[in-house]
């Protein structure tokens, strides 16, 4: 199978950080495994430098890994690494990338002096980079920058099937406040694409090669299963992948959060909290904080007891949530492509708005609190712009009616800017709420 090279919002900032930091940091390109972390930080040096060299440290031999034992004489290092790799370096016109620098924490701590020696750029990648184990006997060094990859975003997604027009063509309806009209069956029907398959560009690259959603959602059980390999090597008691596979369980149930001793049973509050941390440090997951009290500064009254997880990448999310079969059925990809599952998909929505919103930089928040003695309201995301709250409630069909977000913002009228109520029709208003058609997510 053919691998392509998908082209990455990120590799602008990379541009960024060449052209303003000229050698003064190195930069690490955070994300979850499969995300096509190795791939971009290769392409950007391949294009962007006169030479490079890519020390893999999943698969670097013990002679290369020991060179950082001792930075006395630099000299010597950047000779042997162009020995080994065959690759002349040039001072200021070459990039030496660490990729999967967890691997090797000597290499990681090594960035300080190798960015003061100043002959060339560094760029790191890194899983699960931050587990206390990969970096307890180190200096984690000050000369580094850290930037994060997410799976693809829509927009991305639409790069990678040839589609260039539709994004801004979206955005100017949505700037002018336009519905799509005949349009929007089709752009739904697109969007949906884009939830199955999610963004891993393993099963964006099947799905292209392919066409066919069994072999789609085989490839993308293989990152899920490098996955559960990745946390029993962190937990072996096996808690930490129960916690991950039972996302799609947990996001279904009208709970208002994860509760994560109905998945875990009996397990100490330090142990729990450890877990947590590792699970949210993999990049696999988004977690949406429950904020007590609503307001521009939301991380100042988060509640780290009272959260929801989500998955990082919907299209794992289907493959998770439908995955009692040994494979997922093309029946049931070709449903929910059409609409036509009967399963209500209001879990499968709110997570590709938490992804979507996370990729465009926005901290996840919700808010509950009670409606009755058995209910409670509930703004599934807030966002702050400036000094004002923008609630979003979302529904997953046509469905237009928004008792929470009214309620809402009612209780908290002096801070409310818009307020959205995102769900499967067009766009229109309905007195001060706009009713936003999912695909336009990425623009709030």
């Amino acid at each position: 199978m053919m691998e392509r090279i998908f082209k990455r919002k990120l590799y602008d900032r990379l541009l960024e950080w060449k052209r303003v930091q000229n050698g003064k940091s190195a930069i690490l390109v955070e994300g979850a495994r499969r995300v096509g972390k190795s791939t971009l930080v290769e392409t950007f040096a391949r294009n962007e430098y006169e030479s490079y060299i890519l020390i893999d440290f999943n698969e670097a031999s013990d002679e290369v890994k020991s060179l950082f034992n001792n930075l006395m004489d630099k000299n010597f290092l950047f000779l042997q690494l162009q020995s080994l790799y065959k690759v002349i370096l040039k001072e200021r016109k070459s990039v030496i990338i660490f990729d999967e620098v967890q691997k090797c924490p000597l290499a990681r701590q090594a960035i300080k002096y190798l960015v003061r020696d100043g002959r060339y750029d560094y760029i790191e990648t890194g899983s699960l980079i931050s587990i206390k184990k990969n970096t307890k006997d180190i200096t984690i060094p000050s000369e580094e920058e850290r930037v994060t990859l997410f799976p693809m975003d829509y927009e991305e997604f639409r790069w990678a099937l040839g589609d260039e027009a539709t994004i801004p063509l979206l955005r100017t309806y949505y700037e002018n406040g336009l519905p799509l009209d005949m349009a929007h069956r089709a752009m739904m029907r697109d969007f949906r694409l884009y939830m199955l398959i999610g963004g891993m560009p393993q099963a964006v690259n099947t799905y292209l090669e392919t066409n066919n959603f069994s072999m789609v959602d085989l490839a993308k059980r293989n990152i899920i299963n490098i996955y559960r390999d990745d946390f029993q090597k962190l937990d072996s008691t096996g808690r930490l992948e129960e916690l991950y596979m039972n996302i799609p369980a947990q996001l279904s149930q009208v709970n208002n959060r994860y509760k994560p001793y109905s998945v875990l049973g009996d397990v100490e509050d330090d142990k729990l909290l450890e877990l947590m941390k590792d699970l949210e440090d993999s990049k696999t997951v988004l977690f949406s904080y429950h904020s007590n009290d609503p307001n521009v500064g939301m991380s100042l009254t988060k509640n780290i007891s009272k959260y929801k997880i989500f998955c990082s990448d919907t299209g794992l999310f289907v493959t998770l949530a439908f995955g009692d079969k040994d494979h997922t059925e093309n029946v049931i990809y070709q449903k929910l492509l059409n609409d036509k599952l009967s399963t209500n998909l209001g879990y499968v929505y709110e997570n590709v708005i938490a992804q979507m919103l996370s990729a465009s930089g926005n901290k996840l928040f919700y808010y509950t609190w009670p409606k009755d003695a058995t209910h409670n309201y509930e703004i599934d995301f807030l966002l702050s712009h400036g000094s004002k709250l923008h609630p979003i409630e979302v529904k997953s069909s046509g469905y237009n009616t928004h008792a929470s977000l009214d309620s809402f913002c009612k209780k908290f009228s002096h801070i409310i800017g818009k307020r959205y109520l995102v769900y499967t029709k067009d766009f229109r208003k309905d007195e001060e709420t706009i009713l936003l058609p999912v695909y336009m997510t990425p623009f709030l």
